[in-house]
């Protein structure tokens, strides 16, 4: 009787200590907010996204599509045509400016700011083009500020996700043997210093268009690795490049992305005790399938 006992008492005393021990980290895990909290990363932003559809047929600014739906263009008032046209050497130069998220923005939260990129070659002749300078907010500025769908894909248009995300400056009539360049961009301004120049994508595709399945932040590289520039060839009539830009305001100047303009709650006092439990206890479907568990894991032990 003694000897099974023993066994008998050993076995307790560890289910009680497994169980303190779940406990313990259970509750330390909902005093910290560990359980359920959403992570940090950037979701703030000191700018809202800019959604700004892409022109369907009929709209304003829509051009022309592709029959067999391979490629898309749009109206875009800085669209220049040489005159005498020489030739059908075509580029664009484009600058995207995204927030802290990677969403295209217009610069509402930098006015008074200015980007400008040097350009040369068949360029100079564009009357917006020597040099290239985009003041931000653009629609303060500019007659459809963003006229490009220069990334993503969607099955529903030939060309990026639908919605447009660049400010670009377009030149046609070049000769096919005539070199466009450009400099690095030059921020300046009220805010330059909450402008950060991510980098430069350069494609001369060779008369196939613009690769929009990329990301601009991700592909966007050093200017010394873009190539700063073109010469046309007959095989490889067009070309283009994107200056990507990004903000990065100091934190206590961001809001939450799903509600921006929170500056005050018209919640009831009912309603914000209610936030506040929430606030302290999150995850709590977590922490009830914690407690299953460590149940489960006792039972299975004693049996």
């Amino acid at each position: 009787m003694v000897g099974s006992d023993r066994p008998r008492a050993t076995s307790t005393g560890r289910r009680l200590l497994a169980l303190g021990v779940g406990l313990a980290v259970i509750v330390g895990l909902a005093a910290t907010g560990a359980v359920g909290a959403q992570p940090d990363g950037n979701e703030t932003v000191s700018e809202e996204a800019y959604v700004q559809p892409a022109p369907e047929p009929g709209d304003p600014y829509f051009e022309a599509a592709a029959d067999d739906g391979s490629w898309v263009s749009y109206e875009n008032p800085r669209d220049e045509y040489r005159e005498p046209y020489l030739g059908e050497g075509s580029g664009k130069l484009c600058v995207t400016l995204l927030n802290e998220n990677g969403e295209p923005v217009i610069g509402d939260s930098v006015p008074n700011t200015t980007v400008t990129v040097p350009t040369g070659g068949a360029t100079t002749w564009h009357s917006e083009a020597d040099p290239i300078t985009v003041e931000f907010p653009m629609d303060d500025h500019y007659e459809f500020p963003l006229d490009g769908d220069q990334f993503g894909t969607s099955p529903d248009v030939a060309q990026g996700d639908g919605y447009m995300d660049s400010h670009c400056l377009e030149f046609h009539g070049n000769p096919e043997d005539a070199t466009l360049t450009y400099g690095e961009a030059q921020i300046s301004g009220e805010y330059a210093d909450r402008i950060d120049v991510v980098g430069y994508i350069q494609q001369v595709p060779e008369g196939d268009g613009w690769e929009t399945d990329i990301d601009p932040i991700d592909a966007a590289e050093p200017y010394e690795e873009a190539g700063g520039g073109w010469t046309y060839t007959s095989n490889a009539s067009h070309g283009q490049a994107v200056v990507v830009l990004q903000l990065d305001a100091p934190a206590d100047e961001r809001f939450g992305p799903t509600d921006p303009n929170s500056t005050e709650s018209n919640s009831t006092d009912d309603d914000t005790e209610s936030d506040n439990e929430d606030d302290t206890m999150p995850g709590f479907g977590v922490l009830t399938a914690v407690v299953a568990l460590s149940v489960a894991a006792l039972a299975r032990y004693r049996s």
